[in-house]
């Protein structure tokens, strides 16, 4: 089935909504993104019609988007876009959303610090303990104690 995927890119509206649900993580949040024109009379970029989306994030994105967001940041998101049509007490409404695949901060207005998401604890089988590596290692080139990229062979990395 073919899917309409956008990319908008715009600011964020409302603050990200974050909720634990039985399919796991989500967060919404409104994005608006407005158009700009060069108008020749005034000699100046104006402000022209804004649009509303209202974005979804699942799982690891929800809560990264939860984490990373506030209102008025810069921000592109992608993801499939959905246009709904709904009557309420008479009146037609119509939504227009994104289920996001990626969301990130618009690095033409500011920048950003990376920071890669924790992984969740989980059991695993028993492993040599973490060697002291504020010490130097044995037959270590580098006289200020620093180790080199790669452990030494006798540790088991996991």
């Amino acid at each position: 089935m073919n899917e309409t995927m956008v990319c908008a890119v715009g600011r964020v509206a409302t603050q990200p909504v974050y909720r634990e649900m039985a399919s796991g993580p989500s967060a919404r949040f409104r994005l608006a993104a407005t158009a700009r024109y060069w108008d020749r009379e005034k000699n100046m970029w104006t402000d022209g019609h804004t649009n509303f989306f209202t974005v979804w994030a699942n799982r690891q994105l929800a809560t990264n988007t939860a984490a990373s967001l506030t209102v008025g940041e810069p921000v592109i998101v992608q993801g499939r876009l959905k246009v709904r049509t709904d009557v309420r007490e008479g009146q037609s409404w119509t939504s227009t959303d994104i289920d996001a695949v990626a969301i990130g901060h618009d690095l033409a207005w500011g920048t950003s610090a990376f920071r890669r998401a924790g992984k969740p604890e989980t059991v695993s089988a028993p492993t040599q303990p973490e060697p002291n590596w504020g010490t130097p290692l044995a037959g270590s080139p580098n006289p200020t104690g620093a180790h080199s990229q790669q452990p030494p062979e006798s540790v088991m990395l996991t």
